[in-house]
């Protein structure tokens, strides 16, 4: 790992500051990316701007139509908030179910948007929900924020500053997990929102994406039958030493029908 300068600012203001100062500085929220990809050489910034001071970033928001969450809130705040737990409980589930104890008390929802990791939990949910992603800068729809592997819509110095997640109908986040890591072979969030569904899938492709052929089966007829038929295709998704491309597409399907199934469909 390379030398670098370290700075811990106690407001946004301050952490723009930082960051418009040096063009090398990288923001770092809970660690659990960015750090790993310094050690491996992935990554060399030349600053760290750590956030975790800064009180206007954590906290959560509990209104009847959404959720917001500020960015600097970790995974096991949310998994353990009453609110998120009553009025979206699929969205605490998620989090409840992210790595181990020491990542969901490190980990932080607007870190892991801003690396867009392709196994990580959140980004489905964004997707799922037809979240926003709000900024220091702007407000950016979900189904353009996630453009690439470990790429998004940011801007460089750009930070999100907290997340709105409109509350659906009901919902479900399924996971299948590998089993050292806890990361996401396949994860698929289903959400009924008003007469729409949405379906993020995280873990099968490059970047989190939305399962559209699903979606447009279960709008019609929210059913397993609906979907008995549908298979994703397997071309352009992961394939490594843990699972094929085929075998991810597969998990798609499955994992969708499960989500449906528990959600009475």
């Amino acid at each position: 790992m390379n030398a670098f300068d370290y700075q811990r600012p106690t407001s946004i203001a301050a952490a723009q500051a930082a960051m418009r100062a040096n063009v090398d500085a990288r923001p770092v929220a809970g660690g659990q990316t960015l750090l790993g990809a310094m050690k491996l050489g992935l990554a060399a910034p030349d600053a760290l701007i750590d956030l975790g001071s800064i009180a206007d970033l954590t906290g959560i928001e509990i209104a009847a139509d959404a959720i917001t969450v500020r960015a600097m809130t970790r995974h096991a705040a949310v998994a353990a908030d009453a609110g998120v737990r009553k009025t979206i409980p699929a969205l605490a589930q998620l989090a409840g179910g992210i790595g181990d104890k020491q990542v969901r008390n490190l980990g932080t929802l607007g870190g892991s948007l801003a690396n867009s990791d392709p196994a990580a939990c959140y980004p489905a949910a964004v997707l799922g929900l037809g979240a926003t992603v709000h900024t220091d800068q702007r407000q950016i729809d979900a189904d353009a924020f996630f453009t690439g592997m470990f790429e998004t819509a940011l801007n460089p110095g750009e930070l999100i500053t907290a997340v709105r997640f409109p509350v659906p109908a009901a919902a479900a986040y399924l996971k299948f997990r590998h089993p050292a890591s806890r990361f996401a072979l396949v994860g698929v969030f289903v959400a009924r929102l008003g007469a729409n569904v949405r379906i993020g899938v995280t873990g099968a492709g490059a970047y989190a994406f939305r399962a559209t052929a699903f979606e447009q089966a279960l709008t019609k007829q929210f059913s397993v039958a609906a979907v008995a038929g549908i298979e994703l295709p397997p071309a352009g998704l992961n394939s490594d030493m843990h699972a094929s491309a085929e075998y991810r597409a597969h998990l798609v399907g499955v994992l969708v029908r499960r989500a449906v199934a528990q959600l009475g469909g």
